[in-house]
């Protein structure tokens, strides 16, 4: 029964930790593509949609910063309604 018992806390110990690790690299990108956007209603919208592409598209964790900067950059700025 003790090992049981250390079994179970255990798995449940590694996949908790496997979750918020998940969980806290997408908070990094998120946090990331919202920098970018600034203060832009319309261009946070952008950057969340950019990075929702790059999640389909599979970008690499260590090219998605560049890849973002470049969705920045060929985000036009709507007119004002």
């Amino acid at each position: 029964m003790d090992y049981f018992i250390i079994v179970v806390t255990t798995a449940a110990g590694l996949y908790f930790h496997g979750w918020l690790y998940v969980r806290i690299r997408r908070w990094i990108a998120r946090d990331l593509a919202l920098s970018l956007a600034s203060n832009d209603p319309h261009k946070r919208d952008f950057m969340l949609q950019q990075l929702a592409k790059a999640r389909t598209l599979k970008v690499k964790r260590r090219d998605l910063p560049e890849w973002l900067k470049n969705a920045a950059q060929q985000y036009t700025a709507r007119p004002l309604d």
